[in-house]
């Protein structure tokens, strides 16, 4: 009997508790079984490697090593382009030119001068062509002989200049001789052609070919400008048309 009212009594003090304020005790959570887990001994070995946080990051430093590699790069050098040119007679208070495309009916220039004055290298360059004997015939009149005695040379400038009507051809004097600006090539004369005329040398200004070609060497640029500026003290070159 008594079992019985302590019964009663707990079922109603378990359905009233609430209102009561008083407070009844949780039941202890309980977890589901974790499954079990069979790795296939294919796997096995198994290593985990942990994901690195951002402060055990490996940073990449590139350094360079101890012998630089080569590297192409093109260098410019500095190369300075300074002609030194010199009036063709010398010394030039002695010798007298004027404008004279028209008495020639091509492009040259008549240096007038003193039998004897000398002939010299405009600028530094090679000699092109030398002709050391006067064989000049009036009554045939062969064009390549006209110049009588004449030296050609290509100039540093890719120009050639040639110079005829010498008197005598300086010693040394032959083709593929390298001549320096001033150097005396020659003497004024009237050889050639120039027979019965004052003695001068004829001057002419033309673009390389090969040396006996003496209808380009004879003139294809007028050289009167030149002149004057070589005598004046200007070092100044001429500009080759297209041929």
């Amino acid at each position: 009997m008594k079992r019985s009212l302590l019964l009663i009594l707990g079922f109603l003090l378990a359905g009233f508790s609430p209102m009561l304020g008083i407070p009844l005790p949780l039941p202890s959570p309980t977890s589901a079984p974790l499954p079990t887990v069979t790795v296939p001994p294919s796997l096995l070995p198994l290593t985990l490697t942990p994901f690195p946080s951002p402060d055990d990051t490996e940073t990449l430093t590139v350094t360079p090593s101890e012998t630089p590699t080569e590297t192409l790069t093109e260098t410019p050098i500095e190369t300075p382009i300074s002609w030194t040119c010199v009036f063709p007679v010398q010394p030039s208070s002695v010798a007298d030119f004027a404008e004279s495309v028209a008495s020639h009916g091509y492009p040259a220039t008549d240096i007038i001068a003193p039998e004897g004055a000398r002939f010299v290298a405009v600028m530094n360059g090679v000699v092109d062509f030398v002709s050391y004997e006067d064989l000049w015939d009036p009554e045939h009149d062969d064009l390549t002989l006209r110049g009588g005695l004449c030296v050609a040379i290509l100039w540093d400038d890719g120009v050639r200049y040639y110079g005829s009507h010498l008197s005598a051809i300086e010693p040394g004097i032959s083709p593929g001789v390298r001549v320096a600006a001033g150097q005396v090539l020659g003497y004024v004369g009237h050889t050639g052609n120039a027979r019965a005329t004052p003695s001068h040398v004829h001057f002419g200004i033309s673009h390389p070919t090969y040396p006996e070609d003496w209808r380009a060497r004879r003139g294809e640029v007028d050289p009167f400008p030149f002149l004057v500026a070589w005598r004046d003290g200007h070092d100044v070159t001429p500009f080759l048309p297209t041929p």
